[in-house]
């Protein structure tokens, strides 16, 4: 019995955010707001213009409408949440609500880590082994790696939410972070942390490291085949397809590997920088650099703004 009541002692933490000063919510609240709206702007338009072009119909625009779509629920897991705490006095989140955003945090941001793990498994067969492209990576194959990349992060979540919700909060409830995230909320925990380290230094790890490591694999097998074609244009070419992918890769991985990739002891504000890069901007980002040097998919947007206009157009 004693056990249940120090557990119902939180029944809300207080995230501390990223300023406590109040003459830096309002900036932060409009900068955030725009940085929201961009994100879910872009993100849709790409998702639109890949599903209304017929010559966007490929296995890799098909992971990449995924992969927006995945970007815009994981911003919004986090980013409505931030806009109301900049506005209020009383900067709470439930227990129940902390539990839930770090579930999907932690969903969305392994579900985004497999997908691109995906996409480059899918630019390893088309540049080397592209005449078995179209029977590789056929749609039903593409569904399976989709639905796989969906699915198998939430059992990952899964685990670390019901090892969490096993813990008692009894004395703080002040988080040091903008969301809630799984370090900082062990750090407030009274009760043994022991299993959850454990499982923390064994399973995270992999679930984090290897579809890095497919990545890698990957863009070295693509680089080795790139290297041995003879022409300069044809090289430019490989690389130029794989570009956008590398760039979202290495701002995605950098700053994951920042924050996660440390020992639980050394976890601090500093780390609020690297898990605003990962969360926000590159969902942000992605689609200015999926469409920056992509001909297809600039002509696909340009359609689709095409389409609108005609249809905004008075008769």
């Amino acid at each position: 019995m004693e056990t249940i009541n120090q557990t119902s002692s939180v029944s809300e933490f207080i995230l501390l955010g990223l300023s406590s000063r109040p003459e830096d919510q309002r900036p932060l609240f409009v900068l955030f707001l725009t940085v929201y709206l961009v994100t879910l702007t872009g993100n849709l338009l790409i998702i639109l213009a890949i599903r209304s072009d017929p010559q966007l119909q490929t296995p890799m625009y098909f992971f990449l409408s995924f992969l927006s779509f995945t970007d815009i629920c994981f911003t919004t897991t986090v980013v409505p949440k931030m806009l109301m705490n900049f506005l209020s006095e009383k900067k709470t989140i439930s227990y129940a609500g902390c539990l839930t955003q770090m579930y999907f945090l932690y969903a969305l941001g392994n579900t985004d880590s497999c997908l691109l793990a995906v996409m480059a498994f899918d630019r390893y067969v088309a540049i080397c082994d592209p005449f078995h492209y179209v029977t590789t990576m056929n749609h039903h194959r593409c569904v399976l790696l989709v639905a796989f990349s969906c699915s198998f992060p939430h059992l990952h979540s899964l685990l670390h939410t019901l090892l969490l919700n096993l813990l008692i909060f009894c004395d703080s409830n002040v988080i040091h972070h903008f969301l809630c995230d799984l370090n900082p909320l062990l750090k407030l925990s009274c009760s043994s942390i022991f299993v959850n380290e454990i499982v923390i230094m064994t399973e995270g790890p992999i679930v984090l490291v290897t579809p890095f490591l497919c990545i890698v694999f990957s863009y070295a097998r693509i680089f080795v085949t790139v290297l041995k074609i003879p022409s300069a244009a044809g090289k430019r070419k490989a690389f130029s397809t794989c570009s956008s992918h590398l760039t979202v890769v290495t701002l995605f991985y950098g700053s994951i590997f920042y924050v996660y990739l440390q020992p639980m002891s050394t976890y601090t504000v500093k780390d609020h920088m690297a898990t605003i890069v990962y969360t926000v901007l590159s969902s942000m980002l992605n689609p200015f650099i999926y469409s920056l040097r992509n001909k297809d998919l600039k002509q696909g947007l340009r359609k689709l703004m095409g389409k609108r206009s005609s249809w905004t157009a008075p008769s």
